[in-house]
């Protein structure tokens, strides 16, 4: 857990749940493997032992998951200043061996904190759906909140009907008779297209205040407004809350409330096209969904490209990449007249992520959800 976070969409982080394996190539070059593997050679947080082995010199997950101590896990409720909290950087509160009582604590927790904003991140998109959907989840995580409340003697007021009556002390009212929890914004992981039309439809079926995206480290383009889960043919646009079978969609949805982006950093980085990150911007300026582009990652658009700006030394040369609008590299060069140009193949440079930045065409792009009103009584 940190109480001051360098991930520019966060103000902390908060890790009940350690541990995890991986599910898809947005996973191979995970930054949280490689740190927890640094904790566990500490030897300074024993609930990370074993949760990563070697492999070929790299801290890969075992699938080893441990709940934190209780220390860990009531931390929240001592950072008195409101905070926004990245819930489980460090693993995924939703994987599928995470036992639902886990879960159940790391909730009540957020529930008897009304003054933080809590921001889990999954992969396992399912698996959240159906947790949030059960009218089972609702009762437990109220009754171990109660249990909270009294043992550690939280000023809190629970409110919600037919719950304990000794869950009533002075102080700030958190209103359990609601479901969704009004400060849970929920996410999803999406690197890819593919990702994204498995994920995001499970992410607008779920039950929460704030539905968001976070496609880092993206790899590929992202239409979020065509995407396509499979069969039946159901096509859902998620950035306007449409769906159906054509276009222009008839049916009405839940839809997305913020869009995070960025590239890959760290060892080994895999570079972003600069035309996907412009896309997913484009998409959410037309439907009024906040952008925030995170960051570049270890790759920049090197001076060798038209419009690219990077001089000195390029620590490991440049690489090319192709626009996936193009089936071979002689398309693209056919197609735009024998110029490298944005909308097909060009090199990046790998820089370093401070000096590739996280300006997108000369702007930062801070976008972010605004307060959920709670309603008083």
């Amino acid at each position: 857990m940190a109480d001051k976070s360098g991930i520019e969409w966060t103000d902390a982080t908060w890790n009940p749940i350690v541990g995890c394996s991986i599910l898809s190539p947005g996973c191979t070059r995970c930054y949280a493997m490689r740190m927890a593997a640094r904790i566990e050679a500490m030897g300074s947080a024993k609930h990370y032992d074993g949760t990563t082995k070697k492999v070929n010199g790299n801290a890969v997950w075992t699938g080893k998951l441990a709940l934190a101590p209780v220390k860990t896990l009531m931390q929240p409720l001592l950072w008195k200043r409101p905070r926004r909290i990245f819930v489980n950087s460090m693993g995924d509160l939703f994987h599928e061996d995470v036992p639902d009582e886990w879960i159940d604590q790391t909730f009540a927790v957020m529930a008897v904190t009304p003054h933080h904003t809590y921001q889990p991140l999954t992969k396992r998109a399912n698996r959240m759906r159906r947790y949030l959907s059960d009218p089972a989840t609702k009762r437990r995580v109220y009754e171990i909140a109660c249990d909270l409340v009294i043992e550690r003697e939280i000023q809190v007021v629970l409110i919600a009907s037919g719950m304990d009556e000794r869950c009533a002390p002075t102080g700030p009212r958190v209103h359990l008779d609601q479901w969704p929890l009004p400060n849970v914004w929920l996410g999803v992981s999406a690197e890819r297209q593919q990702e994204a039309d498995e994920r995001i439809p499970e992410l607008v079926a779920t039950p929460a205040a704030i539905r968001f995206v976070s496609a880092e480290p993206l790899l590929g383009p992202i239409d979020f407004t065509h995407l396509q889960p499979g069969d039946p043919p159901v096509e859902i646009d998620a950035l306007n809350g449409t769906h159906g079978v054509l276009r222009p969609h008839g049916g009405r949805s839940e839809r997305l409330d913020w869009i995070i982006v960025g590239g890959e950093s760290g060892p080994d980085a895999r570079p972003m096209h600069p035309a996907w990150p412009r896309a997913i911007r484009d998409q959410c300026q037309a439907a009024g969904v906040p952008f925030f582009f995170k960051q570049w990652g270890e790759w920049a658009r090197h001076k060798g490209s038209p419009g690219g700006d990077l001089g000195g030394d390029v620590r490991a040369g440049r690489v090319r990449i192709v626009h996936p609008s193009a089936k071979t590299d002689v398309e693209v060069f056919e197609a735009t007249g024998g110029r490298n140009t944005e909308q097909g193949s060009l090199y990046m440079g790998k820089v370093g992520k401070k000096a590739a930045g996280r300006l997108l065409d000369g702007v930062e792009h801070n976008g972010m959800p605004g307060p959920i009103e709670v309603p008083a009584l």
